[in-house]
């Protein structure tokens, strides 16, 4: 009894100071928030198209996030620790064996090196400069090139060091990433995926993967050295298939009034690698299982990438207009070389509730023309391509997108009110190029819709269905079996509720 009283005092005691330092008007302050946010799917045909045969798949994800911050003077600390996972992917018991699927999402510090609102800050130079180092979540401009993922439960973040400077208006940050597998006692070699621990061979059987390889797969799921490889193609963004060796970025923007002028400047290598093929006779009854093809990445060097472009965005009363452009040169993941560009507009009218305009976008390819040891396929490096490319992420997302390139028209509009908005999305795809073996351009038509209602000030439930009506152009584009005859006619749909409790709020209020 007397132990219970005193864990209760402890816990009272500790909770109230965690408490006062929030809200009191000391310089130091801690937030404790979190999210959990499970979502019902059902895909009838969700990033590819699938046979007419094939049945709907249905499913519910959550992502379970705890995130904690510090903010001084002098330093400001975050960490999220985030769980996702599939219901059921677990047994209702398990053992140490299954794994622990809790990971870091954010673990960073940073440091505040200048600050002219801070009298105790010697440093005057710059209005604001500081250093922040860790695993971090980066977003720029409208997350088209670089942002945090949200829609994907797992989401986005870098293993990084950026330095962040303020002044008279501008804004420029720089950064700097290095990945390594594991502390090496020698050497540099970096293995960039996330290799599987089974994979089918050449002829369909399901083994042990091999070690320090990574397997190439074709679009029946089998081990390949052609087709199109879902863990080696140069043109899925989002480092799904080949996560850069390191990086250098330089960005900044500078707002006049309603008008925002942006730059980015990033470089990202990758790891060289060589092809390699394994016989595999996994129960050793002396016949082989067939071949595994893969790469090995051990060899010295890196492709280097280069990207940089610029956006501009202004307001003028009810109308917004924002157009960018981005080149890339250098070389691709496969050494490659390249030369690829993406260019944007869209325009959009306010009045009220409700707005709508609508835009382009452009992402270069390759010509039935180009070079094999040439590339002109635009990787928008690691932005949201959900958000931008029709929500059934058949383009740029993890399954990759045609080689040919893709050219967007849409059409968007928004009812918001302080409780709800509903959301129409209209997008014509097309191929920048024609395909090898098809004069069509024309891939699909798709529209999405959004209804997102606020039950309270932490938690709101979003409903949304989207539909495609595709050609048959679309399969070859994507690099699918077109000998199948596939459902032109895929949907999508799903329920999410997103639960953010601030944890502190009742005693802040």
């Amino acid at each position: 009894m007397y132990k219970k009283v005193i864990i209760q005092r402890f816990l009272t005691t500790s909770l109230t100071a965690v408490a006062a330092l929030s809200v009191t008007p000391a310089k130091a302050q801690i937030s404790l928030t979190g999210q959990l946010r499970p979502r019902l799917e059902v895909r009838d045909g969700f990033a590819n198209l699938t046979p007419e045969t094939a049945s709907p798949a249905s499913f519910v994800s959550q992502r379970t996030r705890l995130n904690f911050g510090y903010k001084w003077d002098k330093v400001n600390f975050g960490v999220t620790l985030q769980d996702v996972r599939v219901w059921g992917q677990d047994a209702s018991t398990i053992s140490p064996a299954d794994g622990n699927k809790l990971m870091l999402h954010e673990g960073w510090a940073e440091l505040i090196l200048a600050d002219k609102t801070d009298s105790t800050q010697k440093f005057k130079i710059l209005d604001f400069l500081s250093f922040k180092v860790g695993r971090q979540e980066l977003i720029y401009d409208d997350a088209r090139l670089i942002g945090n993922l949200d829609w994907l439960q797992q989401g986005r973040r870098f293993d990084m060091a950026l330095i962040k400077a303020l002044h008279h208006g501008w804004q420029v940050d720089m950064g700097y990433a290095y990945n390594q597998n594991t502390e090496n006692s020698s050497g540099t070699a970096y293995t960039p995926g996330n290799v599987p621990a089974t994979v089918k061979t050449d002829r369909g059987i399901l083994v042990s993967t091999p070690s320090g390889i990574i397997p190439l797969t074709s679009a029946n799921g089998n081990s390949s050295a052609t087709g199109n490889p879902s863990y080696a193609n140069p043109a899925n963004t989002n480092a799904g298939n080949q996560n850069y060796k390191s990086f250098v970025s330089l960005y900044a923007s500078k707002k006049i009034n309603q008008t925002k002028l942006s730059f980015l400047a990033f470089k990202d290598n990758f790891s060289k690698y060589r092809p390699v093929s394994v016989v595999t006779d996994a129960d050793n009854d002396g016949i082989t299982d067939g071949t595994i093809y893969g790469r090995v990445y051990d060899v010295k060097g890196t492709n280097d990438r280069y990207t940089f472009g610029g956006m501009l965005s202004s307001a003028i009363k009810n109308v917004t207009i924002q157009g960018a452009y981005y080149h890339q040169l250098g070389e691709d993941r496969d050494g490659k070389k390249l030369n690829a560009f993406h260019a944007s507009v869209l325009a959009s009218y306010t009045k009220g509730k409700f707005s709508f305009g609508p835009g382009f976008d452009v992402l270069s390819g390759n010509k039935t023309t180009t070079l094999a040891s040439d590339s002109k396929r635009f990787d928008p490096l690691y932005g949201t391509p959900h958000k931008f490319w029709g929500y059934m992420d058949y383009f740029y997302a993890p399954t990759g997108s045609p080689a040919s390139g893709l050219k967007d028209y849409y059409f968007k509009t928004k009812y918001t009110t302080t409780k709800y908005y509903v959301s129409a999305d209209l997008h014509r795809f097309d191929s920048n190029h024609s395909l090898a073996a098809s004069t069509k351009k024309h891939l699909a038509h798709e529209l999405d819709l959004v209804l997102n209602y606020s039950l309270n000030r932490f938690t709101n439930i979003e409903l949304g269905y989207s539909a495609m009506m595709a050609t048959s152009a679309l399969s070859q584009a994507k690099g699918q079996d077109i000998s199948i005859d596939y459902d032109r006619s895929p949907s999508f749909g799903y329920l999410m509720l997103n639960i953010r409790p601030d944890f502190l709020f009742k005693t802040r209020g």
